[in-house]
C-alpha cells in the first residue's frame, strides 16, 4: 500500500524543518561513535573504581571484550507501575552473563506518581520532573562504561525523560523495557461514576475510597489508556521496544522471559558486534511520525503533544502542532479504551491490541515501515507477538482480525475517521483540545467566561452552586512558567456533573489536563501563558468564548479584548514548600508549552 499522501506531506515537512537541526545532531553522534567502545577511553584507575563491587563480573569488564550493558532503572515501590522493576537488574545481570556480557546498574532516576499527586502542591513539580530525568539519567551514563543502556520506566515523564536522554547518548543502542498493566479490577466507568457521586455529593468518602482503591489494586500500570500506558504504544511504534511487550501482565512467566530477552538483545546491537544499532539511527522524523499516527489512532494522552515535541528535540527533529493537527486528521480513531470507552488496556490487548493496530495500518498506508528498529528493519516486525516456548521467546504473526469490535476496529472501518486531536488558533491565543471522547454536538461551545486562578477555586464555585448556565471556565496562571504547568484532572468530575445537568460547559487553560481527560471539551496548554502576559490574562468574566474544535479556533467575541491590559497574578505562593523551592530555575527558563515546556533540550 502506498503511503498516505498527508502522512507523507508532513513528514517531508518535518524533515525539511529539521534539516540543519538534525544533520548538525547526526554530526556529533557519528563523532562519539568514531571513538570506539566508550571504556577504551577510561585508565586503569577509572576502570578500577567502575568494577570493584562487581566481584564474578571483574574480569570480563577489565577484558573489555565483552560487551557491558548499563541499567537506568526508575524503580521504586510507591508507583504501582514501576514497583515490578525491583527484580529486574538481577534478570538482566543473568541474562547477560548467559549471553557473554556483563550489565551494571548505571544509576537511577526519580519517578513520580502523578496519580498520588493530582489536585496537591507535588503536582507542580510533575512536568519538570521529565527534565529532572533526562538530567539524571545522563548522569548516570557520563560513567561512559557502557556499550548499550537499557531503560526502566513507564509512566507519564519517566518514559519521555529517558527518551531524552537515550537520544542525547544516541550513539549507544538503547532498548525500553516495560513491566506491563496491572490486572483489571473495578470497571473505569464506575470509578468515574462513584468520583462524580462523590463531587456532587451524593456519596460519602468511603464509598469513593473503596471504589479507588478497587481500581489501583496490585503492581503494575494503571490499567486506563492514559499518558503511561500511552507511552508503552509510543516505544512500540517507535521501535524502541520488543515487539509486543507493551501490555503483558507483571508477574508472568512471559513477561520475566521478555525482560531477559531484551538484556540479550540489546548486547547483540552494540558497537563490538556486526549488528550496531544505535538510538540515534532509530529516532528519526519518520519514527516519531509513526509514534504521532499510533497516539492518534489509539485516542491516546494530550500530555504526549507536549512530551513528543521535547523528545523530538533531543535527537534533532522540530516538531508543531500543526504536524500533530494534520496527521490526525488523516489518522482514524481504531480503539475505545476508557476514558474513550469502557475497556481497559488488558482487553484492549485481549482483542489483537498493538500487533494488530500496527498492522492495519501499515496495510493502510498510515505508517512508515522502512524504518530502523531495536528489533531489525522495518516496523512490520512489529506486527508479531512473542510466546514462551520452553524457555526461549519466539514470535508469531499477530492477530489479522480484531477479537472485539467494540473495543478494536480495522482502519478501513474505525469509531471516527479522525484521531480527535485539533489545534486551536485566535485571539486567545494558541493550543489543542481532544475530542475522541467528546459528543459531537459538544464539539462548539460558546458561552460567557467565568474566570479562575486554580482548581480549588474553581471546585468551591461548583459547591456555592455559582453555576447555573452555559459556562466556559478560564483557568489561568497555570502554565509551566506560573507554577510548572499541574494537571487539572481534578476538575473533570465536577465539569462532567454540570454537563450531565444539561449544560453547555468548555474549560480553557494554559495549563494541562491528563491523559484520562475525557468528555468535557478542554481547550488545553494555550500558549503564550497568562504568566507570560499571554491572551488570557486578558479575559474578564462574563466575555464571550468559542471554543470551536470543528474549525480549530479559539476565541473571545469581547468587542474591546485588543486594547486591555493583561492582569497580573500574584504568583509568589508558588516558589516555596513541597520542594517548589528547587525549580525555580526551571519555571523562569522554561520553553513554550507549544515547543514542549523543555528545560533541558
Amino acid at each position: 500500500m502506498p503511503l498516505d499522501a498527508t502522512i507523507a506531506r508532513v513528514t517531508a515537512r518535518i524533515e525539511a524543518r529539521s534539516e540543519q537541526m538534525r544533520a548538525t545532531y547526526l554530526d556529533r553522534m557519528r563523532r562519539a561513535a568514531d571513538e570506539g567502545p566508550r571504556r577504551a577511553h577510561l585508565t586503569c584507575g577509572n576502570q578500577a573504581h567502575a568494577y570493584a563491587a562487581m566481584s564474578d563480573d571483574k574480569d570480563a569488564l577489565a577484558g573489555g571484550r565483552a560487551p557491558n550493558l548499563g541499567i537506568v532503572t526508575a524503580y521504586n515501590d510507591m508507583l504501582s507501575a514501576h514497583q515490578p522493576f525491583e527484580t529486574y537488574p538481577q534478570v538482566i545481570r543473568e541474562a547477560a552473563r548467559a549471553a557473554g556480557g556483563t550489565a551494571q546498574v548505571a544509576g537511577g532516576v526519580p519517578a513520580m506518581c502523578d496519580g498520588v499527586t493530582q489536585g496537591q502542591v507535588g503536582m507542580e513539580l510533575s512536568l519538570f520532573s521529565r527534565d529532572v530525568i533526562a538530567l539524571a539519567a545522563g548522569v548516570a551514563l557520563s560513567h561512559n562504561v557502557f556499550d548499550a543502556a537499557v531503560y526502566l520506566g513507564v509512566c507519564d515523564k519517566i518514559v519521555p525523560g529517558l527518551v531524552i536522554a537515550a537520544a542525547t547518548f544516541g550513539y549507544i543502542p538503547g532498548l525500553f523495557i516495560p513491566a506491563g498493566p496491572m490486572t483489571s479490577g473495578l470497571p473505569n466507568d464506575q470509578k468515574a461514576k462513584v468520583r462524580q457521586q462523590f463531587a456532587a455529593g451524593e456519596v460519602g468518602r468511603d464509598k469513593l475510597m473503596e471504589a479507588e482503591m478497587a481500581s489501583y489494586h496490585g503492581a503494575g500500570t494503571c490499567t486506563f489508556y492514559g499518558t503511561a500506558n500511552s507511552n508503552q504504544m509510543l516505544m512500540e511504534f517507535m521501535g524502541l521496544h520488543l515487539p509486543g511487550t507493551s501490555f503483558i501482565n507483571p508477574g508472568s512467566p512471559l513477561r520475566d522471559a521478555l525482560t531477559a530477552e531484551a538484556a540479550k538483545h540489546a548486547l547483540s546491537i552494540t558497537a563490538l558486534g556486526n549488528a550496531y544499532r544505535p538510538v540515534c539511527d532509530i529516532l528519526d522524523a519518520k519514527a516519531f511520525v509513526n509514534g504521532i499516527v499510533g497516539l492518534m489512532a489509539t485516542g491516546g494522552s494530550t500530555n504526549l503533544v507536549l512530551h513528543l515535541p521535547a523528545m523530538a528535540r533531543a535527537a534533532g527533529i522540530a516538531l508543531e502542532l500543526e504536524d500533530f493537527d494534520e496527521i490526525s486528521s488523516a489518522t482514524p480513531l481504531m480503539a475505545k479504551v476508557y476514558p474513550n470507552g469502557l475497556a481497559d488496556v488488558n482487553h484492549f490487548h485481549a482483542a489483537g491490541g498493538l500487533q494488530y493496530m500496527i498492522g492495519s495500518l501499515l496495510e493502510a498506508g498510515l505508517l512508515h515501515d522502512d524504518v530502523k528498529t531495536v528489533a531489525g528493519d522495518g516496523l512490520s516486525l512489529y506486527t508479531r507477538e512473542p510466546v514462551l516456548t520452553g524457555n526461549e521467546i519466539t514470535y508469531r504473526d499477530g492477530p489479522r482480525d480484531s477479537q472485539n469490535d467494540k473495543i478494536l476496529r480495522p482502519a478501513r472501518d474505525p469509531f471516527q475517521t479522525s484521531g480527535g486531536l485539533k489545534q486551536l488558533h485566535g485571539n486567545l491565543g494558541h493550543g489543542m483540545i481532544k475530542v475522541s471522547a467528546v459528543a459531537p454536538e459538544r464539539h462548539v461551545i460558546e458561552a460567557p467566561a467565568r474566570i479562575f486562578q486554580d482548581q480549588d477555586s474553581v471546585k468551591a464555585a461548583f459547591k456555592a452552586g455559582e453555576f447555573t448556565s452555559d459556562t466556559v471556565v478560564v483557568v489561568r496562571f497555570q502554565g509551566p512558567k506560573s507554577n510548572g504547568m499541574p494537571e487539572l484532572h481534578g476538575l473533570v468530575p465536577t465539569l462532567a456533573v454540570l454537563q450531565d445537568r444539561g449544560l453547555k460547559v468548555a474549560l480553557v487553560t494554559d495549563g494541562r489536563m491528563s491523559g484520562a481527560s475525557g468528555k468535557v471539551p478542554a481547550a488545553i496548554h494555550v500558549s503564550p501563558e497568562a504568566a507570560n502576559g499571554g491572551p488570557l490574562a486578558r479575559l474578564r468574566d462574563g466575555d464571550i468564548v468559542r471554543v470551536d474544535a470543528v474549525n480549530g479556533t479559539l476565541e473571545t467575541l469581547a468587542p474591546d479584548f485588543a486594547d486591555r491590559d493583561p492582569v497580573q497574578a500574584d504568583l509568589s505562593n508558588n516558589g516555596h514548600g513541597v520542594g517548589r523551592e528547587l525549580f525555580e530555575a526551571f519555571r523562569q527558563n522554561v520553553g513554550l508549552a507549544s515547543n514542549g515546556a523543555a528545560v533541558v533540550v
